[in-house]
């Protein structure tokens, strides 16, 4: 498996014969520019993991590329002219040799004054190959057979002591840094350092350019 971090939750994941993107959002660059993509998954409605200006135009590029989201998400897309299809917790679709699954439900809480959306996690799994767990805005979901985790390390809902829980929880072996694009670089090693120490996930460090091999 390799992925490539496009910034904040962007992640384009090459496993087998597959080339899956997940949320290309508004904090994210470089993803606009891919071709040969054979799906485009999409865990909730926020613009940090959806762009709907650049998302037309990625999806001609990469013309019968599936577009999976969160239920609610595919609904506003299709009625804004981009045409999407629900990804429910538990549900599994099958492209070009990888399974998309979804998990979880619901956005973690942000404040209680605001209301909570839905937000589906991706499990991405090939024969052969480790499974990937993209939770989205969420540390609810605690899929099992997590081999290497997307673990969101900065946010509003967000708090340290409920990361590292949730890395113990899905007790996968190795994973990288998402949802990092309100962070500096000092930041950023502050959070990874945490990871590791507390969490005890083997986290590796991506440029942004250069794929990870997992």
């Amino acid at each position: 498996m390799r992925i490539t971090h496009y910034g904040h939750s962007c992640l384009l994941v090459e496993t087998g014969a597959a080339r899956v993107l997940l949320d290309p959002g508004s904090f994210s660059h470089g993803f606009e520019e891919l071709e040969g993509l054979d799906a485009v998954v999409v865990t909730h409605a926020h613009p940090d993991h959806v762009d709907v200006e650049r998302l037309p135009a990625l999806l001609e590029a990469n013309d019968g590329a599936l577009l999976r989201a969160e239920p609610a998400t595919a609904a506003s897309l299709s009625e804004s002219g981009i045409d999407a299809a629900a990804l429910h917790a538990g549900d599994s679709v099958e492209v070009a040799g990888v399974r998309i699954t979804g998990a979880g439900g619901r956005h973690a809480v942000i404040h209680a004054d605001v209301p909570r959306i839905g937000n589906v996690g991706v499990l991405l799994s090939a024969e052969g190959e480790p499974t990937l767990f993209h939770p989205g805005d969420s540390y609810e979901a605690v899929p099992a057979g997590v081999d290497v985790l997307a673990v969101p390390v900065n946010a509003p809902w967000a708090a340290l002591k409920e990361t590292v829980d949730f890395i113990r929880a899905v007790g996968a072996s190795a994973g990288l840094a998402i949802h990092d694009g309100l962070l500096a670089a000092p930041g950023r090693a502050v959070y990874g350092n945490q990871v590791r120490a507390l969490g005890g996930l083997d986290v590796r460090e991506s440029d942004g350019t250069t794929p990870l091999e997992f």
